[in-house]
C-alpha cells in the first residue's frame, strides 16, 4: 500500500530542481526553435511543394526533410544570436 507523507496544511513543498543559467538560456533557445520551426516551418513547406514534382511518398518525405531541416537550422542560429545578444 502506498502512503503519503503528510504535510501541515498550508505548507509549500519544495522546488525539485532550480536553474540560474550563466549565458545563453539553452533551453529557451531549443523551445523557441521547435515553436517557431512548426509555425513557419509547416506552412512554408507546403507552399514550397505546390510547384515541386513530387510522385511518390517517398519524394513528399525527402522534400520535407530536406526544407524542414533548413528551416530547423536558420531558426536555431537566429534564436542563438538573438539569445547571445539579449544576455
Amino acid at each position: 500500500m502506498l502512503t503519503s507523507a503528510r504535510r501541515p496544511p498550508g505548507s509549500v513543498p519544495e522546488p525539485v530542481e532550480t536553474t540560474d543559467p550563466e549565458g545563453v538560456d539553452y533551453t529557451w533557445v531549443m523551445q523557441v526553435t521547435f515553436v517557431t520551426t512548426v509555425v513557419v516551418g509547416a506552412p512554408l513547406v507546403a507552399l514550397l511543394s505546390v510547384p515541386a514534382d513530387l510522385p511518390t511518398w517517398e519524394a513528399k518525405a525527402g522534400f520535407a526533410v530536406r526544407i524542414g531541416a533548413l528551416v530547423w537550422l536558420l531558426t536555431s542560429v537566429a534564436a542563438y544570436t538573438y539569445a547571445r545578444r539579449q544576455e
